[in-house]
């Protein structure tokens, strides 16, 4: 810092020597404009620091609300699995269409079934990759969900599915805006994997949807990769 307004100082002196300025009066002024300069860049990082702070903070929030979604879905507590929603949400799982609209979510879910003695719906939440928007009231987010779906003495199946999620802030608060379940693979507990895959859950005949099926798809032993809200973070790709 001296050495700068040192370097600073000797040609301003010259200058005051010409323009009746004193030297003290230029350093001064030099002085005045570091201290200004380094002023705005400090104001630079604190605010790039606070961006990284609410960044992280939405980043818990968002995984948060995916993992309680999970949880609520394991006990089949519609209303709080509802609640998660913004007003104009959707839900899209598997090939059964889209539901759009917090109430449709809200009886598709209940048209599922409640847990009751013998009856296992496990949806773990896991590998999440979330992104959020410059403006700090969207993002997305990639997860795996886990199932173990049965009915005792009637059948038992191993599952997974890919999320592509959409969420929105409001008020201060993370919700779902959009979620689309891709079903991977259906399996019988028993047979496993080697030996093929089950149909994934048929459409529910009364309760049509919204709008139908996304994307076409096939599970297991097909291969079908759901497509990715982001580029590579490596590549850019």
């Amino acid at each position: 810092m001296r050495l700068r307004l040192l370097q600073l100082a000797i040609p301003l002196a010259l200058v005051a020597a010409f323009c009746g300025v004193s030297a003290r009066d230029a350093a001064s002024a030099a002085k005045s404009r570091d201290v200004v300069a380094e002023t705005a860049a400090l104001q630079t990082q604190v605010a790039q620091i606070a961006h990284q702070i609410q960044n992280s903070t939405d980043y818990i929030a968002i995984n948060n609300l995916e993992d309680a979604y999970g949880y609520y879905v394991d006990k089949t507590k519609w209303d709080e699995v509802t609640d998660l929603f913004t007003d104009d949400g959707s839900v899209e799982i598997g090939l059964r269409g889209v539901y759009k609209g917090k109430e449709r979510v809200r009886a598709y879910m209940h048209h599922l079934g409640d847990l009751k003695y013998g009856t296992l719906f496990n949806h773990s939440q896991l590998q999440p990759v979330v992104h959020i928007d410059p403006d700090g009231l969207h993002a997305y987010g990639r997860f795996r969900a886990y199932m173990q779906v049965g009915t005792l003495d009637r059948r038992s199946q191993w599952g997974d599915a890919v999320y592509e999620n959409q969420y929105e802030k409001q008020n201060g608060i993370w919700k779902i805006k959009k979620l689309h379940a891709y079903f991977i693979y259906y399996v019988n507990y028993y047979k496993g994997w080697d030996q093929g895959g089950d149909p994934p859950p048929p459409p529910l005949k009364d309760l049509p949807p919204d709008e139908p099926t996304t994307f076409d798809y096939k599970l297991y032993p097909d291969v079908y990769v759901p497509p990715f809200h982001y580029k590579n973070p490596v590549t850019g790709r």
